[in-house]
């Protein structure tokens, strides 16, 4: 990267950034005002009446750089891939926002979803021109299946102070480390994103003055998993690594959903059952509980990742190293719940004596 490119992702970062935290602030006011606020409850880890909705500093801080790229800029991408993730953007984060406002039921969401889905999807695949058929439907179902998914497991893993905001910075980061070593366009939607993002933070970590809400949470997985088919796109990154970077997310959603599902109950309501709910339900704090998603990120998912770029890995082996990793993640996941209902269990006897 150029001194030129560096200073000028700076200066768009740093617009960025301000703008989200002016809307976070906003957004606040607007919370209270609409009395859109979080009560504590059986359902929830949270211990003060807190508002909901500050996401939308995130969207308005995005969709204002993705619409300054195709005024002004036009160095992204194709201004119609651009319009797709602006357009798909503003669809996610209004059913986010509708249902912030007033419970939107499930199936109208999934079709927001994937309707935003597929807009990138066919973005994705036009210009590579695909000509088997078969082959077309399996890339755009795939590329559909996992924006949906990431907009919704964001949104279940997004609820405690700081959590989705921190898991969101890593894989950003990481992302944006990857693009920069290897070709500049990959760049510039990670670095837009984590900057709306670090502009949100500080009202929702270490202590939360106010919640992402559906908005925010909804729209963050949609523009991560994006941002990780760009990479893969642009040949900066891989499906494993990407798998690899996001696994403490996907392993927590995903073996949740799972579980639930197995046991009968309503995958989409509202429950505490996943990893992080449990951990904070066993007494940590929530900046505890972020501490060690961190601690997975920093000291095994990344020396993976970094070992897979320096020892080239054939797609055998890489799918090998991400099939191995998330075994361990699960192993990791199932020991880390069953240490949670011990401990609940030892401190209600602790309680009832």
């Amino acid at each position: 990267m150029t001194v030129a490119s560096a200073a000028n992702f700076s200066i768009l970062a740093g617009c960025v950034f301000l703008l989200s935290f002016t809307m976070t602030r906003l957004a606040i006011r607007y919370a209270h005002l609409r009395q859109l606020i979080d009560q504590p409850g059986r359902r929830r880890s949270h211990d003060a009446p807190t508002p909901r909705g500050g996401g939308i500093g995130i969207v308005v801080a995005v969709v204002a750089a993705l619409a300054a790229a195709l005024v002004i800029a036009r160095t992204w991408a194709d201004p119609g891939f651009v319009s797709s993730i602006l357009a798909g953007t503003l669809i996610v984060a209004f059913a986010g926002w509708l249902d912030d406002h007033r419970p939107l039921h499930v199936l109208p969401r999934l079709a927001a979803h994937t309707s935003a889905a597929l807009l990138f999807a066919v973005a994705m695949v036009y210009p590579f021109g695909i000509v088997s058929a078969g082959l077309l439907a399996l890339v755009g179902a795939t590329i559909v299946f996992s924006i949906v998914w990431s907009i919704n497991l964001h949104n279940f893993m997004d609820g405690i102070d700081g959590l989705l905001a921190t898991q969101a910075l890593f894989v950003l980061a990481t992302f944006a480390v990857i693009a920069c070593a290897g070709r500049g366009v990959d760049l510039a939607l990670d670095v837009v994103v984590a900057a709306a993002v670090v502009g949100f933070l500080p009202s929702n970590a270490p202590r939360a003055t106010i919640f992402m809400g559906d908005v925010g949470s909804g729209a963050l997985g949609y523009l991560i998993a994006a941002a990780a088919w760009i990479g893969i796109a642009h040949g900066a990154l891989t499906v494993a690594v990407a798998l690899v970077v996001c696994s403490a997310f996907l392993t927590d959603a995903t073996c949740t959903l799972l579980s639930r599902m197995l046991r009968g109950r309503r995958w989409y309501s509202a429950h505490r059952e996943h990893l992080y709910q449990w951990l904070a339900r066993s007494g940590l704090s929530h900046a505890g509980v972020v501490v060690r998603y961190m601690g997975w990120n920093l000291f095994v998912a990344l020396p993976v990742v970094v070992w897979m770029y320096r020892m080239p890995q054939s797609p055998k082996s890489a799918a090998a190293v991400t099939i191995a990793l998330y075994v361990v993640s699960i192993g990791a996941w199932s020991y880390g719940k069953r240490w949670c209902l011990r401990h609940a269990r030892e401190r209600s006897s602790h309680a009832a004596a």
